[in-house]
């Protein structure tokens, strides 16, 4: 079994003991994403948008999984939803960053 897969399937024994970590559910879909496991990233980064109030970064990583599918219009709407979250978390140069990524999509 290779590193990667290793960090998945020790991240995936981690939220299957508790569900309700949302950092395990976060850290999983990266792994997951670094894996290019694009759809079981998204489903891990819904698990854990559902539960945490997300600073940004997530948002990233589900704009990231749906480029990486060739849907852009969804990864626009998860750039917007980054931007609020990182407009509510005072994180100005993240929202300026999806703001440009939205703009070169468009």
């Amino acid at each position: 079994m290779t590193p990667e897969a290793d960090r998945v399937e020790s991240l995936r024994d981690l939220v299957h003991k508790d569900p309700s970590n949302a950092l395990g559910h976060y850290m999983l879909a990266n792994e997951l994403l670094k894996s290019k496991r694009y759809r079981e990233a998204l489903a891990e980064l819904d698990v854990y948008l559902g539960m945490a109030d997300d600073e940004g970064a997530g948002y990233r990583m589900v704009a990231t999984a749906h480029l990486a599918l060739g849907s852009e219009e969804a990864a626009k709407d998860a750039y917007r939803k980054g931007i609020e979250a990182a407009r509510r978390h005072q994180h100005p140069s993240m929202a300026e960053e999806f703001e440009a990524a939205i703009a070169e999509l468009s």
